[in-house]
């Protein structure tokens, strides 16, 4: 007992110490019940922190803010447009597509599965490959209702989708172009004696940039190759798969392994066993190995120090709690609790730091 009132005594006499708790509380409070409401508010944030690499780079070579913010928003409407009129209409045709199709690859999958028998009765039992086409076939009814649901649901919030077309846009441009002002109103409020906050979020800030923007020109690199790779195969579905593939490396270890299932298995439905077939399993193993061994090399300049252990971890818990998001920023968020622990016991001696 007596350590516990120890380690209060001397961890929360630091007024810096108190400070911090509060704040990451308040963010954490913040975004866990307001997150919903403030949803296209955080998104423009975080946008306008990736557009805000492109602006610092451009006033580096000496053009003022106001002219770099314009020249980059311009740049990343012209990108948004051209994923709304040139992607979007292409991936939602694919989607339907392969919805279409998915009785015939379970038939065409079934017809194969009951030649196993015959090939390999030591393996395979016949009542063990009557319970999983069974099992196929719910799942694939239940998978078809869920898209059904999906779509209808996406119908009714078609207006919502619009309004965030609308209003995030404009908050991305006014981030950007008051972002000195709007950290200045927020400076205003914050105690004298901070020193604690930013070192923690210098430290964070550091290897967030690096990881967050590196990772966004990973995303836009593999599906590009990807896609360029799936349509010289002529691999039905390219843009979809290669979307899945370039999206599969927010999650270390886990994406590539999940997004190779339905990327082998169009193609197997397409050619069967055959060269062709080989030949894009090869191609496609290739991307992978250069996405591990060059392209994460190159891009990420700071390597985030993190045991593979703690990264699994860490989107388990934030994707569990803010899905999407919470997976894509699971290895920053462990970065800041990395950055509070190192910070902690250098910044929190028996004595309280000024």
């Amino acid at each position: 007992m007596n350590i516990v009132a120890h380690w209060f005594k001397r961890n929360l006499s630091n007024p810096q110490i108190v400070f911090l708790s509060l704040l990451l509380s308040t963010v954490f409070a913040v975004v866990l019940f307001l997150g919903d409401m403030l949803r296209p508010v955080l998104a423009s944030i975080v946008i306008a922190y990736l557009l805000e690499g492109a602006v610092g780079a451009f006033q580096r070579r000496g053009m003022p803010r106001l002219p770099s913010v314009l020249v980059v928003y311009l740049l990343f409407i012209t990108f948004l447009a051209m994923i709304l009129v040139g992607i979007l209409p292409l991936l939602s045709r694919q989607i339907r597509d392969l919805v279409q199709q998915l009785p015939n690859m379970v038939f065409e999958g079934t017809r194969f599965l009951m030649d196993l028998p015959e090939h390999y009765p030591e393996l395979v039992t016949q009542a063990q490959l009557s319970e999983l086409i069974l099992y196929m076939r719910t799942e694939a009814v239940s998978f078809g209702q869920q898209v059904l649901s999906w779509s209808l649901a996406n119908v009714a919030s078609v207006i919502t989708i619009l309004v965030y077309l609308i209003l995030m846009p404009i908050l991305v441009f006014f981030f950007m172009k008051d972002k000195d002002l709007i950290l200045g109103w927020f400076r205003q409020y914050l105690p004298e004696h901070h020193g604690i906050a930013g070192h923690v979020w210098r430290d964070v800030d550091r290897q967030i940039s690096n990881y967050i923007r590196g990772k966004v020109w990973e995303i836009l690199i593999v599906w590009a190759v990807s896609f360029v790779t799936f349509y010289a195969f002529g691999l039905r579905y390219a843009m979809l798969l290669s979307l899945l593939v370039g999206l599969s490396v927010i999650i270390p270890y886990i994406g590539a392994a999940v997004v190779t299932v339905p990327v082998l298995l169009v193609a197997w439905f397409q050619w069967g066993w055959s060269a062709q077939f080989a030949w894009l399993a090869l191609a496609y193993g290739i991307i992978q190995a250069l996405d591990g061994n060059v392209l994460v090399p190159l891009i990420f300049s700071e390597v985030v120090n993190l045991h593979p252990v703690a990264i699994i971890v860490a989107i388990l818990v934030f994707g569990g709690l803010w899905g999407f998001w919470g997976v894509f920023f699971a290895i920053p968020l462990a970065t800041l609790v990395q950055a509070i622990l190192s910070a902690w016991p250098q910044v929190a001696p028996d004595e309280p730091s000024s």
